[in-house]
């Protein structure tokens, strides 16, 4: 069952925030790993959460092994801001080959923590020739995630973020300016995976969206809808009863879409990717009520069993 709150029962920050938040290279991931096998203890989903710690501790041991990578030069920034365009878009952006060999990392590091059906996955991808993963990789940055090969498409997506991430941790915060479509990242242009509450501790009672490639945050207003815009009266927020708010699904009944909200005011420990994967039962819920989820969380994939 889920719990309707009115959007004003959240609070309202003021002041100018800062606009875009990108990535702690150092630790973006190795929190997530922490995260998930806190949400472990006692979940109905425990084996496959501590999988997914095992994962992102792979691709921080990517990301940390990962040299130095091509960005945009002062000329295609300027022209990037001009025209109001994320600097390295998801589909069109030159990937350097080294993505590749934070996979290679990824698949060695999650291997032995795979059950029997992750870890004939991973063989398979292991097995893929470059241009069949160069394919793969077309597909999840097209969000095209059902269909044959879905079952490898998580792993694909973990080594393409490891990718994004780094690109965002090179560009900088002051390098990504804001877009006319609030609703796609500055940096890469791929959509929110999910928004957070106070994504850091500067900015406590802040909405930002956290993107579901890159994990870079920019800034965007509550009470309204991350799909289409329409304002507070249109939006409403959900969460299952009994798990004190710490993640909810802000609905919009203009567009029927929801994404969820990940409360890190209430737990400074939460983190966007594994609060969402834990909470499986409130899209589950919230599905069954008529919504349909706006942005992708990319470790997941509809259909890969």
């Amino acid at each position: 069952m889920t719990t309707l709150l009115e959007p004003g029962q959240i609070p309202q920050a003021s002041g100018e925030p800062p606009r875009v938040l990108t990535p702690d290279a150092k630790d973006v991931f190795a929190h997530r790993a922490r995260r998930f096998v806190q949400l472990a203890e006692g979940h109905p989903l425990g084996d496959y959460l501590r999988f997914m710690s095992r994962l992102a501790q792979a691709q921080q041991q990517a990301l940390d092994a990962l040299p130095a990578v091509p960005v945009p030069d002062d000329e295609a920034k300027s022209q990037s801001s001009q025209h109001g365009m994320p600097l390295v878009p998801a589909q069109s952006w030159p990937r350097d080959p080294v993505w590749r060999a934070a996979l290679s990392i990824i698949l060695c590091e999650a291997a032995p923590a795979a059950s029997e059906t992750a870890a004939a996955s991973i063989k398979a991808v292991g097995a893929i020739d470059d241009t069949a993963l160069e394919g793969l990789a077309e597909r999840v940055l097209r969000t095209e995630l059902y269909g044959e090969h879905a079952d490898k498409l998580p792993f694909v997506a973990a080594a393409l973020q490891v990718y994004w991430t780094k690109l965002a941790v090179q560009l900088g915060a002051a390098a990504i300016a804001p877009l006319d479509v609030p609703g796609v990242c500055p940096c890469c242009g791929a959509l929110p995976s999910v928004s957070v509450i106070g994504a850091s501790p500067e900015v406590p009672g802040l909405r930002y969206l956290h993107c579901s490639l890159c994990n870079t945050e920019w800034h965007m207003t509550r009470a309204q809808c991350t799909a289409c815009d329409a304002a507070e009266s249109s939006v409403a927020y959900r969460h299952i009863e009994g798990d004190k708010g710490l993640v909810q699904a802000e609905t919009c009944d203009v567009c029927k879409s929801y994404l969820k909200i990940v409360r890190r005011d209430k737990d400074a420990s939460a983190d966007p990717v594994a609060d969402d994967l834990a909470t499986l039962a409130l899209d589950i819920l919230v599905d069954e009520s008529g919504y349909s989820r706006s942005g992708p969380n990319l470790l997941l994939v509809p259909g890969g069993g």
